[in-house]
């Protein structure tokens, strides 16, 4: 089958045509996250001849992925999932290069990850991942399609680039972590979101009009209602709290680890000093040092991190120990 065989359906349509669909062979797509918003996202883009994709993903297929992952199946159990998207990918879709990494994004690589990518999708169920791919994408002006899922509900907006980034919408990041494993999920609900994601870096790259960058789709599938708005005018939020890696970490910085000991009997860094957030409320600090928090998911980093600001503390960083 030709090429033009394979896009025929696409190209017919006036805002794709040939010249479209040349610039989506020629874009390259950075991928962070091949789980439940990961898969759709991989086989509509790769589906639509975006000619080539760097996915990132530290994790190995389950068979708790697959009534919600349908690009794996039972013979992938235990492999890697970058590995088996990719054979999956590349027997369907053989003129798409899609690059596997088997890492997650970290503060450490983000900008490196980017470095090549016209536009980046937020596939990742972290919140310190998210939160660091703003951030580059912000610094690079790249757009980011940006996705979460929980239950029955998501959502997913386009950031950066031209529009306000993730944190201009969303300052602080939920009250609680629940995950897909702690919470659940059902597999139609995230399939739609990895779908509407597909979709939305598309557009970005055929240059529609209105652009998704500055729009928010919002999903309750419990009750079937859908939602959107635009975001074209938020703000960007002052006293932003960076996530860094602990190579970025130096001997001046006073390190805070928020576990306890039978959460993380090992600190994250070994000089860190282990306080409770009941502790940061009267401890006092250096004020000329920065103050990095720790902890496993970045989210009780960040609620002791405003604590901190509270009483005056300027320069805080955070650091999430799965990142």
């Amino acid at each position: 089958m030709s090429q033009t065989d394979r896009y025929a359906r696409q190209t017919a349509l006036p805002e794709v045509g040939a010249r479209g669909q040349a610039r989506l062979a020629s874009a390259h797509v950075l991928i962070v996250g091949a789980g439940g918003l990961g898969c759709p996202c991989l086989s509509y883009l790769a589906g639509a001849g975006v000619g080539e994709i760097t996915l990132m993903d530290p994790d190995l297929v389950e068979e708790s992925n697959l009534h919600r992952q349908p690009l794996y199946t039972m013979s992938d159990i235990g492999l890697p999932k970058v590995e088996a998207a990719r054979r999956h990918l590349g027997q369907a879709h053989p003129g798409v290069r899609l690059y596997p990494i088997q890492s997650a994004l970290t503060p450490l690589n983000a900008l490196a990850a980017l470095a090549r990518a016209d536009i980046v999708v937020d596939a990742a169920d972290s919140i310190a991942a998210s939160y660091t791919l703003s951030d580059a994408c912000m610094a690079k002006g790249t757009p980011l399609i940006s996705a979460s899922a929980l239950g029955q509900s998501g959502y997913v907006g386009g950031f950066c680039g031209s529009a306000p980034s993730l944190r201009a919408l969303f300052p602080d990041p939920p009250e609680t972590a629940v995950t897909c494993a702690s919470h659940g999920i059902m597999g139609p609900v995230v399939g739609a979101i990895g779908t509407l994601q597909a979709q939305m870096v598309l557009k970005v790259l055929l240059g529609h009009s209105p652009s998704p960058l500055g729009q928010l789709i919002s999903l309750d599938m419990a009750d079937l209602r859908p939602g959107a708005f635009r975001f074209d005018a938020a703000e960007e939020p002052g006293g932003r709290l960076p996530f860094v890696a602990r190579q970025h970490i130096v001997a001046e910085d006073c390190v805070i680890e928020l576990r306890p000991p039978e959460e993380a009997p090992i600190p994250a860094i070994p000089q860190a000093l282990r306080l409770s957030q009941k502790e940061l409320e009267t401890v006092a600090l250096p004020l000329d040092r920065r103050v990095v928090l720790c902890c496993q998911s970045g989210l009780r980093a960040w609620r002791a991190a405003r604590l901190l600001q509270q009483r005056g503390y300027g320069d805080l960083a955070l650091l999430a120990t799965t990142a």
